[in-house]
This record gives structure tokens, sequence and C-alpha cells, in this order.
């Protein structure tokens, strides 16, 4: 927590608002003390953060005057349009590294005054209607609520700990403000607050330094720890408390012995948020529902609302359950009815989401449908159905009469699938069967045929005959099979002698075998049977019978039917705001039996939770799918229904977004204009939407005309296009369409045509700024200039050099339609001049000149000799180089060197002229020069080296040095280091110190309470370098008083003293734990040092403690 200080320099003030007017409030703030820019936070209430609502209503702004040697920072709050629920309490908060300030205002909220007086009362009847939201104190509510209406005030006003919430209500109830003292100087804050997570201080100053303190929280008594840090500085007294979580969230008391001070801490919990929203659900009656959603931490509360009705536990009764499983929540509706339809809301104190629940009557469908059968005597019958529900029941009839169960007749119903079966068939039981399902205007029948096999005395050659009856199957000689169902075909034979039965398939023979597709033969009846048919087995069959009296045979043909394949193509062609239409391709095999439609399915990507859109079956291959949000990408699949049942479900869609065309790009204007060609440039569209901008569509049309010709294949992504080829002296009419995957948008036409003329516009060199001067390159450099120009039609652009035509092929030039490029790959000194460049439209031209010079490092001086020599002083003259480089000599570089040694030492730097004086020269050397020229590239990389040396010749010199004084260093004793008054503990080793300084060593004498202390074995006294220590060996309640130190020599004498108190044995067990503080100084003066030892506010916790610190520092 920062130190409170004053920052602002005008705060803002309350005031009275009209509804409807929009009002603005300033504060500023010094930041002239400051290290960095202050941070402003606009406060709501207690902890509300207005930055996060900025937009339309709220506007935040921030200026800062550089001009002004005062820094102030200015910042402004706008409310747009205040409404009735601007009213209540604000804080604004600004907050510097090592400072922050606060400081509140209210605003009201009065309706706009009336000139009329019926309109006003009118106005005023309304107003005592509606309710105004003003921000109040929260623990105020709590104080008078009840308490069954705490935990509904909670979740309002964003309190997550219910616990602690009652326990501080509890304890507010009692608190009592303590009386007005002056044991504080300055007491707590009425209230603080602290986001999650953060650290806080609290703190006092108090009017005694060394008063005891406490701190409470919630009455219980805070011990130091890591979490909460004690301080104390002075007057002033600190608690930290470190990473602040909701049990923090309290009331706090700072006790100095009989006085108090109250504060209270709020911990602001981060807004909880909804990481994953709630998905639509299109369910039928009496199925479950389950609408779920996951928030940013576990534990946090929810509000659930349907059609802006709260749904909790009282209110929803057993038909809603709610449940939580770490951050999800889920409403459950048990049963859905057609009373649950309409769109569910859930809140949180950070966000929200809906969904819509639609809920359809159920509609049963048949999956598998009884088939007929032909049995004989004896046999069993099984009428077997399957339909879409599983918890759906029904009844048997035959021929309109209720079967009722038997030791011969049994029903069963497992799932989906409901049997009835009938043993020992006899020919009463033949005739029509019925199911009728509960509860449904639906009914499955079938019939039993019995086949009765007659015994006739024929001749012993009777020809073989076939009796196949297939009328039941609807088409003659055809047999339909569902795929996955047994065929069991019995045909009865006659003929005498029995005949020899052959069974095929095209042509191959069906065996008599054990397997899938077999032939089962008795004497007189042959029995085809195909366990679990397949496609495969489609096909015409014959049966043959023969014996010497002849032959017989039959053809039929097998059709197996089964549900059909999944459509194909699945794709979203065209989508609008809330909508897409979705065409897909017919089945490629549709099961042997019509398509009779299909059914739609969509869910949002990344959910896995699909949502059936149709539940009649659609027979169109183009559905449009609605009530979809714009902006949120979802996926398609289709089911295909035949007689026979539903197909598997096609292949998801690509991922498509509901979205809407843009709006009409805006700002369209002709940029350029030639003989056949018009330039354009716009804006975007000033509503895109979440599908984006694909690009524009530019379509152009002769004045007059309605024909409108589109200028470029492919959307142009840029906002400007060039449209070529068009007729030169027509007007035209030019329009910019913006599309995307929603399709075109209203276009944006130009109000005027333009004539496609070329406009003529005088030749204008733009000479860029760095160019005016003379530009000056290193020889070996690149040289690369770029010059812009303009004029229509394009300008003939030509160089010269020094007024000559530039034919240099070292040269190059590249011109374009608005610049010409000169450049050089490698600079030479003779491409220094003057470059012309000239651009000329007809009989108009302009020129510009630039001047190029390249330059290099400057030859050696010439002619470097010595001219003078006198004393220790050699004077040089030279003469300029032959060659400066292309440039001015801007200076010289004079170095020396001896003859003994021959290394270089730098003289002079950077000397204007062509000669120097060269001084300090040591006598007995004999000296050589040599001489750099030097210009803006540098040194030049030979030097001109003297021609004659520089000999310093010795003369006759006498050294007379000054008379020795030696020092004085007697002087009398002074104390650098005082003894310092000591407290002790009896029984434990104690010293005391002081420091001293003299010469000659001054003798030194130890007194207790004016008594010197002679050979006693209980003291030790010691000194190391001017340092004095007098050791007491475990010193007792006697040993206490005046110590005094005195130090004497032939020069004089000091003394020092101090008070020793040697106190009785501590009772460490009722002794609290306090902070102890050691000073250590050091001294120092000619090699001598003390040493102070300081205990303030020493509380030791065990003997053990003491005795380690006496050692320590004694």
């Amino acid at each position: 927590m920062s130190e409170l200080s004053g920052m602002f320099v005008l705060k803002p003030e309350s005031v009275t608002a009209t509804k409807g007017k929009d009002i603005t409030f300033v504060a500023k703030v010094d930041s002239s003390s400051l290290l960095r820019k202050p941070n402003m936070k606009w406060l709501k209430g207690k902890w509300l953060d207005l930055g996060s609502k900025a937009g339309k209503h709220l506007q935040f702004k921030e200026v800062y005057d550089r001009n002004t040697k005062v820094c102030i920072y200015t910042y402004e709050m706008s409310i747009i349009k205040v409404v009735d629920g601007d009213a209540g309490g604000y804080r604004c908060e600004v907050t510097s590294k090592d400072k922050c300030d606060s400081c509140t205002f209210e605003v009201s909220v009065q309706e706009e005054q009336q000139d009329n007086i019926l309109e006003s009362f009118k106005r005023s009847e309304k107003k005592h209607k509606e309710v105004v939201v003003e921000e109040v104190d929260v623990w105020e509510i709590l104080k008078a609520a009840k308490p069954c209406d705490y935990e509904k005030i909670a979740f309002e006003y964003g309190i997550t700990d219910l616990r602690g919430m009652l326990k501080r209500l509890k304890n507010m109830r009692k608190k009592v403000e303590p009386k007005i003292t002056d044991a504080f100087l300055r007491k707590l804050d009425s209230a603080y607050s602290v986001d999650k997570g953060k650290k806080i201080q609290l703190s006092v100053e108090l009017a005694d330094p060394n008063a005891p303190l406490k701190w409470l929280k919630n009455g219980q008594e805070i011990k130091p720890s890591a979490k909460y840090v004690f301080e104390s500085v002075g007057n002033k007294r600190t608690l930290t408390i470190n990473k602040c979580n909701l049990s923090d969230d309290a009331a706090y008391e700072c006790v100095v012995e009989e006085e108090k001070c109250f504060t209270e801490v709020f911990v602001k919990e981060p807004p909880i948020t909804i990481t994953k929203l709630l998905d639509d659900v299109h369910t039928v009656v009496g199925e479950k529902v389950e609408f779920e959603v996951e928030v940013s931490e576990e534990g946090a509360n929810v509000k659930w609302m349907k059609d802006g009705v709260e749904l909790n536990r009282e209110t929803a009764g057993s038909k809603y359950r709610f449940k939580k499983d770490g951050k999800r929540h889920i409403l459950i509706i048990n049963e859905a009815t057609t009373e649950d339809i309409g769109m569910y809301y859930v809140f949180t104190n950070g966000g929200e989401s809906k969904a819509e629940l639609e809920v359809e009557d159920k509609e049963l469908q048949v999956l598998q449908s009884i088939a007929d059968l032909t049995v004989k005597a004896a046999e069993q019958a099984v009428f077997k159905c399957e339909v879409s529900d599983e918890k759906v029941t029904g009844k048997w009839f035959k021929d309109g009469v209720e079967v009722l169960p038997s030791d011969r007749i049994k029903m069963t119903h497992i799932g989906r699938t409901h049997k009835l079966m009938i043993d020992d068939v006899k020919p009463s039981d033949a005739g029509d069967y019925t199911f009728v399902p509960d509860g449904y205007a639906l009914s499955l029948s079938a019939k039993l045929n019995f086949l009765e096999i007659k015994i006739d005395y024929v001749p012993r050659q009777d020809p073989p005959k076939i009796h196949l009856d297939t009328s039941a199957t609807g088409s003659k000689n055809t047999i339909t099979v569902v795929a996955g169902n047994k065929l069991r075909l019995d045909v009865e034979i006659t003929g005498e002698p029995a005949p020899t039965v052959c069974w095929m398939k095209g042509g191959e023979v069906v065996s008599e075998a054990e397997g899938r597709v077999r032939v089962e033969t008795r004497k007189t009846l042959s029995s085809f049977v195909i366990e679990g048919a397949e496609k495969e087995d489609e096909g015409r069959y014959s049966i043959t019978v023969t014996n010497p009296a002849g032959e017989d045979k039959v053809e039929l043909f097998v059709r197996i039917v089964d549900v059909p394949n999944p459509p194909e193509n699945v794709k979203c062609t065209s989508v609008g705001e809330d909508s897409g239409t979705i065409t897909w391709d017919p089945p490629a095999f549709d099961g042997g039996v019509p398509i009779k439609g299909y059914l739609m399915e969509r869910k949002k990507v990344g959910s896995s939770r699909w949502t059936k859109l149709n539940f009649d079956v659609y027979e169109s291959t183009t559905y449009e799918a609605k009530k979809m949000i714009e902006g949120v990408l979802y996926e398609m699949r289709v089911f295909a229904v035949n007689g026979i049942g539903i197909s598997q479900p096609s292949a998801n869609s690509k991922p498509f977004m509901p979205i809407a065309p843009t709006s009409e790009p805006t700002r369209l204007m002709v940029d350029d204009v030639t003989d056949t060609t018009c330039a354009l440039k716009w804006r975007p569209p000033e509503r895109i939407g979440a599908g984006g901008i694909d690009g524009y569509i530019i379509e152009y049309c002769i004045e007059g005309s309605d024909q409108w010709v589109q200028a470029n294949e492919e959307p142009v992504g840029k906002n400007q296009y060039r449209v070529k080829g068009l007729p030169v002296g027509e007007k035209m009419l030019f329009r910019v369409v913006a599309v995307n995957i929603a399709g075109r948008s209203p276009p944006v036409t130009l109000t005027q045509a333009v004539t496609i003329r070329e406009i003529m516009e005088n030749p204008k060199i733009r000479l860029p700024r760095h160019l005016r001067n003379k530009l000056v390159k290193f020889v070996g450099e690149k040289v690369n200039l770029v010059i812009p120009f303009q004029g229509k039609p394009r300008p003939v652009v030509t160089w010269f050099k020094d007024g000559v035509l530039l034919e240099d092929n070292t040269v190059g030039t590249r011109t374009s339609e608005v610049d010409t490029i000169i450049f050089i790959r490698s600079a030479e000194r003779t491409h220094s001049g003057k470059y012309t460049l000239s651009v000329q439209i007809e009989n108009m031209s302009d020129s510009a000149d630039i001047y190029i010079q390249v330059v290099e490092k400057p030859g050696p001086p010439i002619a470097v000799r010595v001219t003078e020599v006198w004393g220790f002083n050699a004077a040089l003259e030279w003469k300029p180089p032959k060659d400066d480089g292309n440039c001015e000599i801007i200076g010289y570089t004079i170095q020396k060197a001896d003859m003994k040694t021959k290394d270089w030492f730098t003289v002079y730097e950077h000397n204007r002229r062509p000669s120097c004086t060269v001084s300090d020269l040591v006598m007995g050397n004999e000296y050589f020069f040599r001489v750099f020229s030097e210009n803006i590239c540098g040194l030049s990389d030979e030097a001109g080296i003297s021609k004659n040396t520089a000999l310093i010749t010795k003369t006759g010199l006498d050294y007379k040095p000054p008379p020795f004084r030696e020092m004085d260093v007697n002087r009398s004793p002074k104390f650098t280091a005082p003894l310092v008054d000591r407290c002790v503990v009896a029984g434990y080793a104690a010293a005391i110190s002081c420091a001293v300084r003299g010469y000659p060593k001054p003798k030194i004498i130890w007194m207790k309470n004016n008594m010197i202390i002679r050979e006693d074995p209980k003291f030790l006294m010691q000194n190391n370098q001017g340092v004095l220590t007098l050791n007491i060996r475990k010193p007792s309640t006697f040993d206490g008083g005046r110590y005094s130190c005195r130090a004497i020599n032939d020069l004089g004498q000091d003394e020092v003293e101090c008070k020793l108190e040697v106190r009785g044995m501590l009772n460490f067990t009722s002794i609290e734990y306090h902070s102890f503080r050691v000073v250590s100084e050091h001294v120092l003066g000619q090699g001598q040092s003390s040493t102070k030892l300081c205990m303030t506010n020493l509380h030791l916790p065990n003997p053990l403690s003491t005795d380690l610190f006496s050692r320590n520092f004694s």
C-alpha cells in the first residue's frame, strides 16, 4: 500500500445532473515530485472499476500539457445522457510508485423541468412509479435485512464468502466506537480496498514511540508471520498483509494500551467470466434437458433466469435441478414440456450467456415394420417390429381382438424391439395381426398364413409340381427382405416318385450345406434360407424339380432393401444475418426403397451437442436453417430416411458463419484520369460485420445507360483500382461493391460522370531536401538518388553533367512515370560535378541541379623540417600535400620520436597551420618528427617525416632541496568515542567500550562510582590500538552504577563516563517476542576505531537467545 499524500490540484465536486443531459468531471494531479506517470482509476461505489465500462455512455480522457513548466495531468470522465442508474457515490484514485491519493464525490439525478404544468404533473406521476437505483452501503442493507435474505443480497452485490460476511456482520453489531484520545497522532482510515492476491499496508502514528501496540483481526490478536509483517519506524507503526485473499476481508483494530482505532479491509475479487457459453437445445416432450455453462473460477455463484424470471431452488420445485461440478454449472429439466419453451439466461458478476430451448411433440418413428409370415403346423411364428422410442409400450391384436399371453403365445419388449411369438402354430392362428403403440395413432399390421399339407393319393407316375404363393409380397414372384433379417422360403413340392429339387442363383447351384445361405430339403418341402440378408444376396433365383414323370421350374426375384446411404456433398451455399441455406446431394444408394425425405442437425464449432432442426421428414435437398447467431461458426449434417429407417449421418459440412453483407463503401472519388484509364479510390464500409470483406467489385457504364460492366474478374483487396480500356472522350459512371461470404453489399456510385480525357499538368521536379546542398560521397561508395517529379502527359527526362549531355557508362539512370533514379555503383573522383535534371512536356519544362563531390584521404605533407631548437623546444614547418583528396584540409597531426626508442607519441591533433612548436622535450635526447594531413575522410595513409632532427643539449642546473622539519606528534589524550549507557541482565557477561587517542601513549584508569578498579578478577580491561574495553564477568545487581574511564599523559588528561544498569533474571515465559535493533557505528581516526552497541525494546524469547546476544556483542 502506497503512502497517502496530497496529489490532487483539482478534485471533482458533487453535482446534481439532469436526466438525459451530459456531465463531465475533471481532476488535476501534480506530478512534479513523482518518479513516473501517475495512474488514475475512476470507481463507483466501493470497488466497481468504471474503466471496464468505457464506451458510448462513459468516456474517459487524459491530457498532459508539455508546453508549460508545471507538471499537471488533467483527467476527465464524461457521462453521456445521464440516466437514473448513474446516481450514487463515486471515487477517483491516483497512484504512483510510492504515493497515492483519493477523493469522493456524489452524483444525484433529477428530472428535466417542464414548462407545461400538466405535462410536469404527468411525468411526476410516472416518476413515482419508476425505481431509482442508487449506490448504497451493502452492510447497512444487511443490518436491516432478515437472515433469510442474506444469500440473495450477497449474490446481488458480488459477495462470495458468506461465512466471512456473517461473522463480520456479527462483529459490526457488537462494535462500539472508541472514545477520542491522544494516543494516536494519525489513526487508521475508515476503510481500505485491495485486489485479491495483492498486499496492503495499514499504518498509524503514535504519540509515544515506546507505547506497546497490538493488531487485532475480527477481535483476535494477530501474530507476526510471513503473511503478517510488523514494522516500527520512529512513531510510525505499520501492518503489512501479503497475498490478500477473501479470508482477509475483515475488520481490523489497532490497540495502544486502552485506546483503539478501527478500519475495514475490502478484498476485491476479480469478476467471474463465462469461458464456455450455453448451447441451444432442440428436443421433444418428455426428454431430459441439460444447459451447461463453464465459468473462470471454481465455487463461483451464478444466477439462472428464464424469460426474465429467476430460477432458484425455492421457486423451481422438482421441475428444475441445479448442479455444480468444479467450474461447470448445469441446469437440468427432468421432463421437458411445451411450457418450457423460451430463452434461458445465466448471469455472473462478469458476464452472461443465453440459449434457446425448443420443445416439440414427440413423434414415433417405425424403424422396422412387421412382415407377413407363412408357417406350417407345429412350427413357430414370430412377428417383430422396432420403433424409435425405447420406453414405448404397446398391444397386439388378431383380427381386431387383443392377444393375451399364454403358454403358447408370448410377448416381449426389449429396448426398441417388440416381439409376438406363437409356438405350435395351428390353423386357427391364421389371420391379421396388428401392433398398436400406446399413446400414438399408429398401427403395424401383418398376415399369418397357415400352410396346410394335403396328402392326395395319386398315381405313382405323377409329374412334379411346385406350389409357391408370393401374392402376399405385393409383386408376383418377387420377395422383399430387409437387410440383416432372415429369409426362409418354404416351397411345397408334389410329385411321384419324389422329385429332385435344385435351387440356382444365376448359373450357380445353391448347395445343401450349413452356412448363411443354404437349402433345407424334406420329403415334400424345400426351404430356401438366408441368414442375415446382405445386398449381395439380391438377384434372380430359380427352383427346378424333376422326376421321371416330368419337370417343373419357377423363377423368383429376391430384393434386399436397407436403410439408405448418408447424403453427400453437404455444403452451405449462402448465409444471412441469422440464417444459412444448406444443399446436399441424395445418397448414392437409396436402400432399394424410395427416399421419403431428410432430417437435419446443426451444432456450433467446438461443441459436441447436435440440435435437431426438424422432426418431420423434409423432402427437398435445399434447406434454410434459421435462428442462428451472427458471427458464430456452425456445422450441419443430414440423415436420409426411407421406408426401412434412417441412414447414418452425412459428413459434416464445412464450417460456415451466419453473416450479413456489409454496408456500401464510402467516399468514392476519382484519383486520376488518362485517355483510356480512370483511377478510383474509396474508404471501407462503415458496417463490416463478422464476415469481414473478401474484396471489392468495380463496375462502370456510359452515362445514360444502365448496362453496368464489371471491370475486375476477381475481387480486389485494396481500396483503390485503375479501370483500363475506357473509350476516349466518353462520360462514364463508376460504382464499387463490397463482397464477402454473405454476398454483395449495396453499391456506392459517383455522383457525377467522369470524362475520359488526359488532364494536362505542368512538369514539376520535387527535389528532396538533402539534395539541395552539395552531396559528399567517399571513393568506392554507392550513389543512388531518387528524384520524384510530376506532369501529364508523361514528361521527357534528360540528365546533364556540367552542362553536357550525360553519356558516362559508369553512371546509370532509370525513369518511371513519377520519378527518376541516377546511380553509380562505385564512385570515383571523376564523378564529381554538377548534375542537371530536366523534365519537359511540349514547350514547358523544369530543371534542378545536384552537386556531387567524391572525396578520399589526402596525401602526406611535404618538406617537413625543423627550423629552430631552443631550450626544451623545437619549431617545425611543412607545406600542404600535393593531393588534398578533393576536399579542404582541416588540420594536421604531429608526432615525435627520440632516436633511442623510436617510439612515436602524438604531440598535436587537428593543428590548423602548416607549422608548430613542440615543447617539453627531454634534455639530452635527439628527436625527429612526422606529420599527417587530415580532411573529412580522415588522416592520410602516409606521413611526411622531418629531414633533420632536434638535439636538446644539457645545461648546468643546481637543485637546492628545502630544509626538513620534523612533525610534532605530541598531543593530549582525547576520547574519540564515548561510553554509552547500558542495561544488562544479571548473570550474563557484559562489556562497555570507548576509544581514545594521544601521544605519548596515555595511562588508562577505569573507575566505578569514582573508585579506581584495581586487580579484580571480575573485571578484564583491554586496550587494542586505542579501543578500550571493560569486560564484566557475570554481573550482579550490585555491579550497577556509574563507570568512568580516564586517560592521562604529560600533556593533559580526558575522561568519559556512562551508567550501567543491571536487571534481575527475566521471566521469559511471560515475555512476548518483539523485535530488537542493533546499531553499530564505526568511528575512524588515525587508524583507531570504536564500536557502540545500542539495544532498544529488547524482549528475548528464552535465556539461550540472551546469552548468544551478549556473547556476540560483548
